[in-house]
């Protein structure tokens, strides 16, 4: 059925795994979303993935909660979303997502760390296409044709379904994240997902070794350290 399961499984692990100072990030990403989306969980949907995320990541509840106060305030900073795109080292695909209150600090920051591994950043839109914007739900069960049949009980728009050696991997568009996982649970009670998330994935693999290679992980370690970046995904296979 297309790219495996562990392929995708180490993109993504390896986006989650390129994060630092997670308290801060997943605190400035739960404020933006209950400041624009509304404080309740349970109307703001995309606030409630947050937080199950947030909690998946062993952020403390108070972290959490001092984001949702901040934005029940009405106050504080108006952070807006920027996207960089650029060709990371070995001719490798780079999206950089960000969450800002100063423009022309993040793309400072961020330009400085292409232009110090060997990379360049493009136009908008120069990458992005080449990545699918994908919901991914990854667990374990037996029955690919039962799964399916739950999806469409509840008229979920499903991409792609894998099953690879008992691990069910469902893809479907990011919007239809939360009919996923309802139907899921509903038909197959409570799931530890090993996978549960809103991502991208890239439609090609590059391979990229030696000394690109090295430059591709002072890339990801230099935007990592960026207050403003939130999330780094990249079409590479390193070896």
């Amino acid at each position: 059925m297309g790219r495996t399961y562990e392929n995708r499984k180490a993109q993504i692990a390896k986006t989650a795994g390129m994060k630092t100072s997670l308290y801060s990030k997943f605190g400035k990403e739960i404020y933006v979303c209950a400041k624009n989306g509304g404080i309740d969980p349970t109307a703001n949907l995309s606030l409630r993935r947050l937080i199950e995320k947030a909690k998946k990541n062993q952020i403390p509840g108070h972290i959490i909660e001092k984001a949702i106060d901040k934005a029940k305030g009405g106050g504080g900073e108006d952070y807006s979303v920027v996207r960089y795109e650029g060709f990371g080292p070995g001719n490798c695909l780079v999206l950089v997502d960000c969450l800002t209150d100063n423009n022309n600090r993040t793309i400072g920051d961020v330009r400085t760390c292409f232009n110090k591994t060997k990379a360049k950043l493009g136009a908008p839109g120069a990458v992005a296409h080449l990545f699918d914007h994908r919901a991914v739900f990854s667990f374990k069960h037996a029955d690919e044709d039962a799964v399916l049949e739950a999806l469409m009980e509840h008229d979920v728009d499903v991409s792609e379904i894998e099953n690879d050696d008992g691990i069910i991997t469902v893809l479907a568009p990011p919007n239809e994240y939360n009919k996923v996982k309802t139907a899921l649970t509903e038909a197959f009670g409570e799931i530890n997902f090993e996978i549960e998330e809103i991502t991208f994935i890239p439609q090609t693999q590059v391979a990229v070794t030696g000394e690109d290679a090295q430059m591709l992980e002072k890339l990801l370690d230099m935007l990592n350290d960026c207050d403003d970046v939130q999330d780094v995904f990249h079409n590479a296979e390193m070896a």
